[in-house]
């Protein structure tokens, strides 16, 4: 299913200069005002949220938004926080009604926003968050999908720059200008945006479970190889390990420690400039590990450092094993194809013996990364960790040296072939983000006309 292409604009139809440089052209009916203006008459209809200290947290009661609960045009619930009511009375907080619309003054992006949603409890919001109670003839879903249009979304943060993070004042805000078509076509382009980008989004969870359902694939196709060979006829053995089950039966079992030399790495101090003053040794962190083949470092410590902080020097065709991570970083196993050191959050496993080669072991660690990440959640000190001692004993499935070559060989092409689909499958995703955040533009800003479409 493909997305149908927006239809312009009439070429007859007048437009008029906005007067709003990241908004250009617009309809010539539409007005333009600042976006205090949107908001009802009233009290604390235009106006931050409000400043609550950790002491008055509380696990149930009144609920707290926050600026991680503010997407581009979406409300993302998480972190659920809340104060009583007495703190909400003594600090005269002002309510969050389903349906105001909430705008983020804090990047990233800022000024991005969303409808207050009905979470079924009553509702405040955190004072780095502005709350918008619009008109009664102004329709909020499109103001929200205006306030999420790329144009506006790049010109503010390009005018927005405070301390170490991009900030708006209410004020300024307020003062911004945007566009407001009659009432009647504001809910038009909220009700077909509402229906496109509801189309384009299921394209991506669609697309987005292709790529798992690729990604298991790739893994069972691994494990298999790696546990069961490439001669389906092959006689069979009980490895006697539970979650390795069966192997050929001229295969061996032997632990990773009777073959490979196994160590970690660390950090050399960032306060130190003399041990980052010149790029003698190339350094590795985990960030690198998910590039799976490593074939360069991004950073490199000082001769002093290497020294002094007692690295270790990996040579190529090793294998690094992340040894810590709350992510999907713990378990994962990379190739080194240059040699370099490392940091604490790394293990390097080097074969000592030309029974293992480097490229099989990397392909049987691969296989066991769910069972390692189970193995080691409950270890470590502050978070779940690996180490050098448990890595030793692990056990793997050891095929004859010519065959561990064929089937990392089989292993190769097929998985290329599957990084291939997952490639074109994500581009694709790209794609549709792209068509989505065009039409909203093209939508808000007047380039389409979708008054037919909401009839």
């Amino acid at each position: 299913m493909r997305a149908a292409a927006p239809k312009g604009l009439d070429p007859n139809t007048p437009t008029k200069d906005s007067g709003i440089d990241w908004l250009g052209e617009i309809p010539a009916h539409w007005m333009v005002m600042p976006i205090r203006a949107l908001a009802r008459r009233g009290y604390r209809t235009f106006t931050d949220g409000d400043w609550i200290e950790s002491p008055f947290i509380r696990d149930e009661g009144i609920r707290l938004l926050q600026t991680g609960n503010v997407g581009i045009g979406e409300f993302k619930e998480q972190g659920f926080r809340y104060i009583d009511h007495g703190t909400f009375r003594a600090f005269r907080c002002t309510e969050v009604l389903p349906g105001d619309i909430l705008i983020c003054r804090l990047a990233d992006p800022v000024g991005r926003a969303c409808l207050a949603p009905d979470l079924g409890c009553r509702m405040i919001t955190s004072v780095d968050v502005c709350i918008l109670k619009p008109a009664s003839d102004v329709a909020a879903p499109f103001i929200v999908y205006a306030l999420s249009s790329s144009g506006y979304l790049a010109w503010l943060s390009g005018v927005c720059r405070g301390g170490t993070r991009d900030r708006v004042s209410r004020s300024m805000l307020g003062a911004i200008r945007v566009q407001l078509p009659p009432p009647d076509e504001q809910r038009a382009i909220a009700a077909f945006l509402d229906r496109e980008t509801a189309r384009i989004d299921a394209l991506i969870v669609k697309k987005r479970r292709q790529i798992e359902l690729l990604h298991e694939k790739r893994a069972a196709l691994i494990s298999h190889a790696v546990t069961k060979g490439l001669d389906p006829s092959a006689p069979m053995k009980d490895s006697g390990i539970d979650w390795l089950g069966h192997i050929p039966a001229h295969w061996a079992v032997i632990r990773i420690g009777l073959l490979c030399a196994v160590g970690n790495g660390s950090t050399p101090s960032r306060e130190k400039p003399e041990y980052w003053s010149d790029e003698s040794y190339p350094w590795l962190t985990s960030a690198k590990i998910n590039e799976e083949i490593i074939e360069a470092a991004d950073e490199a410590v000082s001769e002093l450092a290497f020294r002094e902080c007692h690295l270790p020097w990996v040579r190529q065709e090793s294998v690094l094993l992340a040894i810590t991570g709350e992510g999907q970083t713990r378990g994962r196993a990379a190739l080194l194809r240059c040699a370099s050191t490392i940091s604490q959050h790394l293990a390097y496993i080097t074969p000592r013996n030309i029974r293992l080669d480097a490229p099989f072991l990397w392909r049987a660690l691969q296989s066991q990364y769910e069972w390692l990440r189970m193995e080691s959640s409950g270890t470590g000190s502050t978070r779940a960790a690996l180490t050098c001692e448990f890595i030793r004993t692990i056990k793997i499935p050891l095929p004859p040296p010519e065959e561990q070559g064929s089937i990392v060989a089989y292993v190769d092409r097929a998985t290329d072939k599957i990084n291939l689909l997952v490639a074109k499958v994500s581009l694709s995703i790209d794609r549709l983000r792209e068509y989505r955040t065009a039409l909203v533009s093209a939508a808000v800003t007047g380039k389409l006309d979708v008054r037919e479409e909401g009839a």
